[in-house]
């Protein structure tokens, strides 16, 4: 897999095995999609002033391994065999911490926003690599490790769509 590579600063070593993956969403601003302020974002580079939004997440160091567009295009922010910081406080099944032991995956998109045909291509593509590379156990949503404090991937992400995580829920 090679993807358009726009490395964060915001990343540290993994020390864990990866057996997870989480899917989030993203809109910068909220709800609109295109140009490259998410990219700013990942890399400390977002301009506060830009958006009145901005201002109140110009303090936030965050990242995730992959961005996946509404257009399909991936860009790659951390290496896989590296802690993305994309989990924030999170717990699954007796853990924390996910970031240590998941690859974080953003598609453009909001919670109530249908995702295109080709990021759920892409995502199936991408997933089947990682499944391929690393012993995936689970494929979550945000939602799904930090139920009190996220809600993304959100209403509009059709899990029927995703064929990893059909085969790894029957498996589990």
């Amino acid at each position: 897999m090679t993807f358009k590579q726009t490395p964060s600063p915001n990343f540290s070593k993994r020390t864990a095995k990866i057996d997870m993956v989480v899917i989030h969403n993203i809109s910068l601003p909220p709800n609109k999609f295109g140009g490259s302020y998410i990219e700013d974002f990942f890399r400390n580079q977002l301009d506060p002033t830009a958006h009145p939004y901005f201002a109140t997440i110009e303090h936030l160091k965050v990242s995730s391994h992959l961005l996946i567009k509404r257009n399909g295009a991936v860009v790659q922010f951390v290496q896989f065999a590296d802690k993305a910081w994309h989990a924030g406080v999170s717990h699954y099944r007796g853990r924390d911490n996910c970031n240590d032991f998941s690859i974080g995956i953003e598609l453009e998109g909001a919670d109530d926003i249908a995702y295109t045909t080709m990021q759920y291509q892409q995502l199936n593509k991408i997933l089947a690599d990682l499944c391929k590379q690393y012993p995936i156990k689970y494929i979550v949503g945000h939602n799904d490790i930090a139920p009190d404090r996220k809600t993304d991937p959100g209403r509009a992400f059709d899990w029927s769509k995703i064929n990893e995580h059909r085969q790894i829920s029957k498996k589990d």
